[in-house]
């Protein structure tokens, strides 16, 4: 019965998801897979480099390469994998990718499992995304049925399988080798590196994984073209264009499809999502997501892209845009994001699991008036020791956020600490 209910919750509600025959007549739909399967490994791979393709999940790493790091011949299968766990707050790009044109990942699955050599596919969805799960199963059950998914491809002697794979809501599931441990059945924590995925992934085979965004970019690369795709983007080592999440105290939040380094943070929060709500003054914004470092107002010209926020001490990650007003109290919003860190750190490693907690602990004194003067450097030493001691970027993640609030809003901790209450109380 609750199937049943789910079901027709999906039908009722999100009649907008694209059908296969909308895909196929209005987007040209299956043809980047059929042209890349007439092209060899090497050339699909070499065209992809050449786009400035990164990926889309927070690491920027450039695609191509990263798929030339699978080895030719391999005695185990190799397999090619789709992170769409999205668990990154202030991000929800994937989401829409997976609701409006599941096929256009779909496609992109079935090229990068050509260049790599593998026969298996596997989309790794975060359990809260019920309605997307369903729609990818449907999606994933036409395209079956028209031939472009299972036994000999388009009749070109290729065998590729895809299958959805629902996670049970853990964010440490969004890193790569966790990812792999949960879709094994196995506890979702994060493996010693090396070795990488690459050589031994997925059930001990070579496996590539990518973010959906990314995944998504690549029938497009195919149909026309690496050198064009790498022009979309204005910056030399950026190809295409970027799905900017923004979400917080703007007039219009949503999500912007701009060129990769071609927008600055200004212009991204002004321009498109027309400033601040009641136009009150800009306090922070956080440029990738929670885990990226906190900017201050006088910081929002930069570029957003890799290396330009790299330079002033942030970085672009999933390009989840958080904005903050002066009327919100960022002692309680990183108390809110450090709270998340310490409840989904997997506990693997001592310095995340004692530290993230440590650091919600004193947060929540200072928040509830009963911080003492010590406590502001009693923060940054604990996200210190957290900072690069870890095998995942969770440490990272957690300890980022802490020193880059403090050390641009250590005011408003003293006030908190001095006034024995927070002032927007």
């Amino acid at each position: 019965m609750a199937k049943e209910l789910e079901t027709l919750f999906i039908q009722y509600f999100y009649k907008e998801a694209r059908p296969i025959d909308f895909y196929i007549k209005k987007m040209k739909g299956y043809t980047a897979s059929q042209a890349a399967l007439k092209m060899s490994q090497d050339d699909v791979i070499a065209e992809v480099k050449k786009s400035n393709l990164r990926g889309r999940g927070g690491a920027g790493f450039p695609t191509g390469m990263k798929w030339g790091f699978i080895p030719k011949v391999s005695e185990k299968p190799k397999y090619i994998v789709c992170n769409a766990d999205e668990s990154e707050p202030g991000t929800f790009k994937d989401r829409d990718i997976m609701r409006y044109i599941p096929h256009l990942l779909i496609d992109g699955m079935i090229v990068a499992g050509h260049a790599i050599g593998a026969q298996v596919g596997y989309i790794y969805i975060r359990g809260e995304y019920v309605r997307e799960a369903v729609l990818l199963n449907e999606a994933i059950e036409e395209a079956y049925a028209r031939g472009y998914l299972g036994k000999n491809i388009f009749g070109t002697g290729f065998h590729f399988d895809l299958t959805v794979h629902r996670g049970a809501g853990a964010y440490i599931c969004g890193e790569e080798t966790a990812l792999l441990n949960s879709l094994e059945g196995k506890r979702g924590e994060p493996r010693v590196k090396p070795p990488f995925p690459a050589q031994a992934g997925a059930f001990g085979g070579p496996t590539i994984v990518n973010n959906v965004e990314t995944l998504a970019s690549i029938p497009y690369i195919i149909n026309r073209g690496g050198e064009w795709f790498s022009k979309l983007g204005k910056l030399d080592k950026s190809g295409g264009t970027r799905l900017f999440c923004i979400s917080g105290h703007v007039k219009k939040p949503g999500l912007y499809e701009l060129p990769a380094g071609g927008v600055t943070l200004r212009q991204l929060i002004y321009d498109h999502a027309q400033g601040i709500l009641r136009d009150r003054k800009l306090k922070a914004v956080i440029p990738g997501g929670s885990s990226a470092p906190v900017l201050a107002p006088d910081e929002i010209d930069v570029v957003l892209d890799i290396e330009p926020l790299m330079k002033i001490g942030s970085m672009l990650g999933s390009a989840g845009v958080l904005v903050v007003s002066e009327e919100y109290c960022v002692v309680k919003l990183l108390r809110r994001i450090t709270k998340f860190y310490a409840h989904e750190s997997c506990g693997q490693c001592t310095p995340c699991r004692e530290g993230c907690q440590w650091m919600e602990d004193i947060l929540e004194r200072i928040e509830h008036g009963k911080g003492r003067e010590q406590d502001i450097s009693l923060l940054l030493d604990v996200a210190n020791n957290i900072n690069g001691r870890t095998l995942c970027a969770l440490g990272d993640a957690a300890a980022g956020p802490v020193t880059s609030f403090v050390k641009k809003f250590r005011a408003d901790f003293e006030v908190h600490i001095r006034g024995g209450k927070c002032p927007s109380a």
